[in-house]
């Protein structure tokens, strides 16, 4: 299948809010927001002043959205240089193993290059999630141990 991976437009809010859903059930989530919601909090995080965040999506031969990579960038990294931060990589699962993932890769290490200043790209998958640690290491990717991860929600805070 002939898939376009580009930058997420406004055109695109309603079925980001929608692949979010699947996302979040894919993780394993059995209640998740409002779509009117969702939809209101994709288009602030993509499109307020400044975004929030930046999108990669997946779009298939029909049109329709079938992935995603979201990412930010972050500051400092090494030295004064900053870093492209990639938070969310997800291809629906009739599209898994097609290479899909690796293109998604591919164009945020493309992005991150091409940006003054930035000096690398950095991402996260929890310790149990196999499919994802093997897909990363079949890319060459080496898992990093040096870090430990914190996590707080504001409503605890």
């Amino acid at each position: 299948m002939t898939v376009t991976i580009r930058p997420a437009e406004k055109r695109d809010v309603l079925a980001l809010a929608e692949l979010i859903e699947e996302i979040e059930r894919f993780y394993g989530s059995t209640e998740v927001q409002p779509l009117d919601e969702r939809q209101a909090q994709v288009e602030e995080a993509l499109f307020g002043s400044p975004p929030m965040v930046f999108a990669l999506v997946v779009e298939d031969e029909a049109g329709d959205l079938a992935g995603l990579a979201a990412y930010s960038f972050l500051w400092p990294a090494a030295g004064s240089s900053h870093s492209l931060f990639l938070k969310e990589l997800y291809v629906r699962d009739t599209l898994r193993r097609q290479g899909i993932g690796a293109r998604l890769m591919d164009e945020l290490r493309a992005l991150a290059a091409a940006r003054p200043g930035c000096s690398r790209v950095e991402w996260m998958t929890d310790r149990d999630n196999a499919e994802a640690r093997s897909f990363y290491k079949s890319l060459g990717f080496a898992e990093f141990d040096g870090k430990i991860v914190y996590r707080v929600d504001t409503s605890t805070a």
